[in-house]
C-alpha cells in the first residue's frame, strides 16, 4: 500500500516539475524510459511501458493508473487509445484514456479471482489521425488482497475406525480450499478441531487435514459415533476462517461373547412326535445386532447321543429355539439333560474377555401319548407258489404296540387287497389264501402281488398303522412242453431235403420251459430204427429219415421234457407225410403222401370236432323246441281269433236250397288235411304259357310240399307268397299287362254307376237289412234312422 502511494506521489511531482528533495536531481522520467534528461543527452525515441501493479477492491475511483507520453508532437498535438479487454472487450468500461493527455484511468473495483491481469495495447495518433507511434502493450497487475474465506470441500466429512484401534491410526482427511492468491499467505490453510468431546481421543494435521486416532480407549458399545467440529483459517492459521464437521462411526469387533440369561432351562413335550419346537433359549451378545459378531451358534455338548434335539437360532432375536428332529420315546427315555453352548458365528477377538455364561443347562420332561402301533417288519417281502390252494398259509405280519405301560389289544384287518385273495386273521395277524390265485391277474406285476394291512389299539381314540405285504409268486412247473408243429412232411429218401424242424412251447415262465429235450418214445423201439432226432438249440430239434421208408402218413409217438424241477414230460403224437420231393426237397403235387397228409387228422384232433359237434347240437335242441313251442301257441292264438269272428264253413250259394242256415255245406277240414289232394295237384302236361309273361323266363318252381297238419297252414301261406314273389316266370307286379278284348255290347251294366251319386245321401243302405246277420253292423251304420 505504501509503494502504490509512493508512486502516486511521484506522478504527481513529475506533472507538476517539483523535486523530490533529493540533491543533484531532476524531475524522474519514469513514464518516458526512452527519454533522456536534457542535460545530459538527448532522449532515445522508443515506445515501452512497464508494468502496472493495481490493488483489487480499489474503492476511490475513477483511479489514475499511469499517463503515456509520446515526444513526437508538442501536447495537445497527440490523440492517444487504448484497447483490449476492460476496455472494448468484455469486461467492458473497466478501464479508460484522456485522449489528448494520455493518462489511464481505472473506473470499476477488480478482482484478483477473476481476472488477475489485462494485457492492453497503446495507441498514439497526429490530428490528422496518422501513427505517431507503433502500437505498444500496457499490461496491468491485480495485486491481491485477502477477500475469500477458505471453504470446506464439502460439510461433513464420514470417517471409519475399527473400535479399539491403536493409537495413529488414519481415520479420514478434511479438505479445503481458498480463492485467493496461491502464491501469499491469503492462501496459507492452516486446519484445527474445535470440539470433539472428552477424552480427546482424535487429532488432525494441521497442514494436511489428516484425522488419526491418538489414544485407545474406542469402544464401540460405549460410543459409537463420534461429531467432531472442524476449522480451517487463512494467513496461515491468523486470517478468515470456515467449519465444517466430521462424523467417525467406530466399527465393530467381535469383542463381547454371548452368553446365556439363565445357567439352567426347564422345558416340555411330548414322545412320538418330530419337528416341533419345545423352548427357547434366550442369550445377551453387546456387538452389533445383525452382524456375525452378534449372531449367536448353539450346539448340544451332552445329553442327546441318539440327536433327538437340534438348537436353530432366530436371526430376530437372536434366541436359541430347541426342537425335537427324532421321535421321542416316553418307554426308553422320560426325561433328557441336556448341556448346550453358545457361540457366535464370527471368531471372538483375542482380546475379548471370556464368557461367564457361554453354557447353560437345559431339562427337557417328555409325555407318555398313545402311540400307533408298530409292525415289526415293514414292507413285510414273502413268497408262494404259484396255484397255491385255498387256506395256504402265506407269513404272520405281526405288530407290537409301543405303550408297553398301557394293556392294549391289537387287531388286524385288510385295507388293499385288490383281487380279494387275502385272509387275515383279526387277533394275530396271520395271513393266509382264500382262494386260488389267477397267473392272469392285472395286479400281478413282475410276479409280485401287493397288499396293505392295518393294525388297530383298542385306545381312546385309538390308533392305527398300515403296513404293506408284498407277496411273490413262484413259478411252479405244471405244463409239460407240447410240440409246434404236431405234423409235418419229409422226403422219401434220406438225402433229400433239410428233415423236419420241431419245436416246443412251454406255458411256464423261466427256468422252467427251455432247454426242451426230444426224444423217439422208448416204448416203440421200432422207431429209432427208421427215424432220428437231432438237437439244434435249447427249443428245436430236426427230424430225418435214417433209410428210405413207405410213403404215407406216420404216426411218431415223441417224448418231450422241460428244465423244471421237478421236470414235465409229455409223449405226443407226430403226424409225418413221407413223400416223393424233387430236387429242392419240396413233395411233388399229386403223390399219395399229399393226399394221405391232407386226410390225416390226429385222433386228438378228430375227438375235439366231433365233441364240438355233439355240443352244437345240445345246444340248438332247446332253441328249436322253444321256438317250436311259441309258434303253436301263437297259431292257436290266431286260429281262436278267427274263430271268433267266422264261421268254421265254406257256404256254396251254387247249389240248390242252402243259405246262410245250411250248416252242411263244404267242409274246410279239406284244407286242413290237404294230403288227400296230393295228387290233384301234380301238373298235367305242360304248363300253360301266359301271354302276360315275357318269354325266355327259367321254368317255374315244383309243386311244394303240402302241410301235414293245421298248424301248418300260416307257414305253407307264407312259402306260397315267398315263391310268387320269386318265381321268375311271371313279370312284376309294376308291368304293363295285356288283357283279351272281348268286344262290344256287354249286357252287363257300366260301372261307373257306382259315382253317379255325389254324397252319400243320395245311397240307400235300408237293403243291407236283407243281407243276413253280417251286414247288419253295416246297416245300423249307413242306414237310414
Amino acid at each position: 500500500m505504501d509503494a502504490v502511494l509512493l508512486l502516486a506521489l511521484g506522478l504527481l511531482a513529475q506533472n507538476l516539475g517539483l523535486s523530490l528533495g533529493v540533491p543533484g536531481l531532476r524531475r524522474p522520467s519514469t513514464l518516458f524510459p526512452w527519454r533522456r534528461a536534457p542535460t545530459l543527452s538527448r532522449v532515445r525515441r522508443a515506445w515501452v511501458i512497464p508494468p502496472i501493479s493495481v490493488s483489487e477492491n480499489q474503492k476511490r475511483l475513477p483511479y489514475l493508473l499511469v499517463q503515456i507520453k509520446s515526444d513526437k508532437q508538442e501536447l495537445g498535438s497527440v490523440i492517444y487509445s487504448i484497447q483490449g479487454p476492460g476496455v472494448d472487450e468484455e469486461p467492458q468500461g473497466m478501464f479508460s484514456i484522456d485522449k489528448f493527455t494520455g493518462k489511464v484511468f481505472l473506473n470499476d473495483m477488480l478482482d484478483r479471482e477473476k481476472t488477475d491481469r489485462f494485457r492492453l495495447k497503446a495507441f498514439a495518433l497526429d490530428l490528422g489521425g496518422s501513427t505517431l507511434e507503433e502500437p505498444t502493450d500496457l499490461e496491468i497487475v491485480v495485486v491481491d488482497q485477502n477477500d475469500n474465506r477458505p471453504v470446506f470441500r464439502q460439510e461433513v466429512f464420514t470417517g471409519q475406525v475399527l473400535e479399539g484401534a491403536i493409537p495413529g491410526t488414519f481415520v479420514t482427511r478434511a479438505e479445503a480450499m481458498d480463492a485467493d492468491d496461491p502464491e501469499t499467505d491469503n492462501a496459507a490453510l492452516r486446519y484445527s478441531i474445535l470440539e470433539q468431546g472428552s477424552p480427546q481421543l482424535f487429532s488432525i494435521d494441521e497442514h494436511t487435514g489428516e484425522i488419526r486416532t491418538v489414544q485407545v480407549g474406542l469402544d464401540r458399545e460405549v460410543v459409537a459415533v463420534y461429531n467432531l467440529t472442524l476449522q480451517v483459517a487463512d494467513m496461515s492459521g491468523d486470517g478468515l476462517t470456515a467449519t465444517a464437521s466430521a462424523i467417525i462411526t467406530l466399527e465393530d469387533v467381535n469383542d463381547n461373547a454371548p452368553e446365556f440369561t439363565s445357567d439352567e432351562f426347564f422345558m416340555e413335550t411330548t414322545e412320538a412326535v418330530s419337528g416341533v419346537d419345545v423352548g427357547w433359549l434366550e442369550v445377551e451378545d453387546r456387538d452389533l445386532p445383525g452382524s456375525p459378531n452378534w449372531a449367536a451358534r448353539f450346539t448340544i455338548l451332552e445329553g442327546d447321543p441318539n440327536g433327538h434335539f437340534a438348537i436353530r437360532t432366530d436371526p430376530k432375536t437372536n434366541e436359541g429355539v430347541l426342537s425335537v428332529v427324532k421321535p421321542l420315546d416316553y418307554e426308553s427315555c422320560d426325561q433328557y439333560d441336556l448341556k448346550v453352548m453358545v457361540q457366535n458365528e464370527a471368531p471372538l477377538h483375542a482380546a475379548a474377555p471370556r464368557a461367564e455364561r457361554g453354557q447353560a443347562r437345559v431339562s427337557v420332561q417328555v409325555h407318555d401319548v398313545n402311540e400307533a402301533p408298530v409292525f415289526q417288519e415293514n414292507p413285510l417281502r414273502t413268497s408262494l407258489p404259484e396255484g397255491a390252494a385255498p387256506g395256504t398259509p402265506v407269513t404272520t405280519f405281526s405288530a407290537r404296540d409301543p405303550d408297553t405301560q398301557q394293556l392294549q389289544r391289537l387287531s388286524y384287518s385288510k385295507d388293499y387287497d385288490p383281487e380279494d385273495w387275502l385272509q387275515v386273521d383279526g387277533a394275530t395277524g396271520q395271513v393266509q389264501t382264500q382262494r386260488v390265485l389267477s397267473p392272469a391277474s392285472p395286479f400281478l406285476k413282475d410276479g409280485w402281488y401287493r397288499a396293505i394291512i392295518l393294525v388297530h389299539d383298542n385306545a381312546s381314540p385309538p390308533c392305527t398303522a398300515t403296513g404293506t405285504l408284498s407277496i411273490e409268486i413262484l413259478e411252479v412247473n405244471d405244463h409239460a412242453p407240447a410240440l409246434s408243429p404236431p405234423s409235418g412232411s419229409l422226403c422219401s429218401e434220406p438225402d433229400q431235403g433239410s428233415g423236419l424242424l420241431l419245436g416246443a412251447i412251454d406255458e411256464d415262465l423261466p427256468p422252467h420251459g427251455a432247454p426242451f429235450h426230444f426224444q423217439l418214445s422208448p416204448k416203440i423201439p421200432e422207431l429209432a430204427r427208421n427215424w432220428s432226432l437231432s438237437q439244434i438249440n435249447m427249443s428245436h430239434t430236426r427230424l430225418r429219415l435214417r433209410h428210405q421208408v413207405q410213403e404215407g402218413l406216420h404216426h411218431l409217438s415223441l417224448l418231450l421234457r422241460d428244465s423244471g424241477q421237478p421236470p414235465q414230460q409229455r409223449e405226443q403224437i407226430l403226424n409225418v407225410t413221407v413223400c416223393r420231393c424233387s430236387q429242392d426237397g419240396a413233395c411233388l403235387p399229386g403223390a399219395s403222401a399229399l393226399r394221405a397228409g391232407a386226410a390225416g387228422i390226429s385222433l386228438g384232433t378228430l375227438v375235439i370236432i366231433l365233441a364240438s359237434i355233439i355240443l352244437l347240437l345240445l345246444l340248438s335242441l332247446p332253441v328249436a323246441l322253444l321256438a317250436r313251442f311259441r309258434q303253436q301257441s301263437w297259431d292257436k292264438g290266431l286260429l281262436q281269433g278267427l274263430q271268433d269272428d267266422l264261421r268254421d264253413n265254406i257256404l256254396n250259394y251254387d247249389e240248390q236250397g242252402g243259405g246262410e242256415e245250411d250248416q252242411d255245406a263244404y267242409d274246410i277240414s279239406q284244407l286242413r288235411h290237404p294230403t288227400e289232394l296230393a295228387a290233384l295237384s301234380a301238373p298235367l302236361g305242360r304248363p300253360p304259357l301266359r301271354r302276360d309273361a315275357p318269354f325266355g323266363r327259367a321254368r317255374p318252381p315244383p309243386p311244394r310240399a303240402l302241410p301235414s297238419s293245421p298248424a301248418d297252414i300260416v307257414d305253407f301261406i307264407n312259402g306260397g307268397l315267398e315263391a310268387a314273389d320269386s318265381d321268375l316266370s311271371v313279370p312284376p307286379y309294376d308291368t304293363a299287362l295285356i288283357y283279351d278284348y272281348e268286344g262290344d255290347g256287354s249286357v252287363a251294366g257300366t260301372l261307373s254307376s257306382i259315382l253317379s251319386s255325389l254324397d252319400d245321401e243320395d245311397q240307400d243302405y235300408s237293403c243291407l237289412q236283407d243281407w243276413g246277420p253280417r251286414f247288419a253292423r253295416l246297416a245300423d251304420l249307413y242306414g237310414p234312422h
